[in-house]
């Protein structure tokens, strides 16, 4: 399995609308849901600073996720600027293989 994991700091008064977009049902999720490869997301908060969140998307391979950002690119860029305004900080924290 081949993860990418994000962290995010949510704008205050904004974390409502991010959950709805970053959730396990949100576009993001609809969105990957169009390639085969994709097996769903963890989308977790910070128990300490409700501003923090994490997701984690999984999908059978490297390669799926690789043809999804190629096949979807022009719709993930969209996606992405529809989201600009509801973070203070977004980061990659990495792309992982489970062993």
């Amino acid at each position: 399995m081949y993860m990418v994991i994000w962290e995010y700091r949510v704008k205050r008064g904004k974390q409502s609308e991010f959950e709805d977009i970053y959730s396990p049902n949100g576009a993001w999720a609809q969105l990957f849901k169009t390639e085969a490869g994709y097996l769903g997301t963890a989308f977790i908060r910070d128990t300490n600073d409700p501003q923090r969140y994490l997701t984690i998307d999984r999908w059978v391979s490297k390669e799926a996720y690789e043809r999804f950002l190629k096949q979807r690119e022009n719709e993930y860029k969209v996606l992405d600027a529809k989201c600009a305004g509801l973070t203070e900080e977004e980061s990659p924290l990495g792309k992982w293989n489970s062993i």
